[in-house]
């Protein structure tokens, strides 16, 4: 395997494991939550540290192990592909700049989301009472109106509110790395398993991105999944990708 995998690649999973399995162990055992500690909080959260935009990048669900095994098994399928193309130096700084990108999108998802509520909650304390937060009231439970909470409540119920949001995971850098892949082999065959077709890598991402731009948007109640840092990786890959092709050095490797 150590000889088949290009270094880089090799040593990202290896880090990704490791961190999955101090995430499982570390919790039992000394009561540290490492995913409320290293996943990206909302930046307007007492729980938000800058770390957090690179630190997520390699913490998956760790109550189970199909987040981390699809997300290595990608990371192996094609950033050894990439890697072999850009060499090791060249694909870490990418996949790191893909993976911050991803974290900033999030937050600009997060911030767009939100913004109608915090904007309720600064009033609803500037004013003292919750009166602004009655459009929003089937949010809340407890009992009694919202409107009749006091102002140490309304704050309580901001900090709630602004923490009980969290991404973890590699996807946003390893979508900045299929992107990456398509770019430069862009005839290669992909396909999904369960439908027996082949097309191009790049009508392959080009669907990819539009079918997580429609969950993004759409915001179903049973996903969970971040579809914005996904989109943001694939973005900030065609950021970097466009900047190289321009000053001519997209095939040089480092």
């Amino acid at each position: 395997m150590n000889s088949r995998i290009p270094p880089i690649t090799l040593n990202l999973i290896i880090i990704n494991v490791i961190f999955w399995l101090v995430e499982v162990i570390i919790p039992s055992k000394f009561g540290i939550d490492i995913v409320e500690l290293l996943g990206l909080h909302y930046w307007l959260s007492e729980k938000f540290h800058f770390y957090q935009l690179i630190t997520n990048m390699f913490l998956h669900d760790p109550s189970g192990l199909s987040h981390l095994i699809f997300n290595m098994f990608g990371l192996f399928m094609f950033g050894s592909e990439v890697e072999q193309m850009w060499g090791g130096k060249k694909f870490l700084f990418f996949y790191f700049f893909t993976g911050i990108g991803a974290s900033i999108i999030q937050e600009l998802s997060w911030m767009i989301d939100t913004h109608s509520l915090v904007t309720a909650f600064n009033t609803a304390i500037a004013e003292g009472n919750g009166t602004a937060l009655l459009p929003f009231e089937h949010m809340f439970t407890g009992g009694g109106s919202i409107s009749n909470a006091t102002l140490s409540n309304i704050i309580n119920l901001k900090a709630q509110f602004l923490s009980s949001f969290i991404s973890i995971g590699a996807s946003g850098a390893l979508f900045g790395v299929l992107l990456a892949f398509a770019w430069l082999f862009p005839e290669a065959k992909m396909g999904i398993i369960f439908l027996p077709i082949m097309i191009p890598s790049r009508i392959f991402v080009a669907i990819y991105a539009v079918v997580e731009l429609f969950f993004g948007v759409a915001n179903f109640a049973f996903d969970s999944v971040a579809h914005y840092a996904h989109l943001g990786g694939m973005i900030f890959a065609l950021i970097i990708i466009l900047i190289w092709k321009k000053f001519g050095n997209l095939y040089s490797r480092w």
